[in-house]
């Protein structure tokens, strides 16, 4: 799916709703607080942070996802293209960043252009 499409889902899940879209500054604060829900699952796992004893497991994934419906939410209302803009953000990483990191191939010759990598993503 597309960020396209994912934004046209949004659109098509608030549109029907009488009060629509939240106000920008009504849906940053939604989106602070997926991100806050985002951070504690993650502090569960990863940090020093554990859950308490009977306090629910939740779902890493549907949290990111989330957060992905809140910013299609900021971006349809305030008229944003998020493929074109995704394009454009990956575009300029590219272009400053692209001599900053090392290369898996330049640490592990075996693994060879497109190895996928830590995230386990392959291209």
């Amino acid at each position: 799916m597309s960020l396209a499409e994912i934004q046209r889902e949004v659109d098509r899940y608030i549109a029907p709703l009488a009060d629509g879209y939240w106000p920008p500054l009504a849906n940053l604060a939604r989106l602070a607080e997926e991100v806050g829900e985002v951070a504690r699952e993650l502090n569960d796992r990863f940090g020093p942070k554990a859950k308490k004893p009977g306090e629910a497991e939740g779902s890493l994934a549907l949290e990111l996802a989330d957060v992905v419906f809140v910013v299609c939410c900021l971006a349809n209302q305030l008229g944003i293209d998020l493929d074109e803009a995704f394009r454009a953000s990956l575009e300029k990483y590219r272009t400053r960043d692209a001599g900053r990191w090392r290369r898996l191939a330049e640490t592990d010759p075996a693994v060879g252009p497109g190895g996928g990598g830590p995230s386990g993503v392959a291209p």
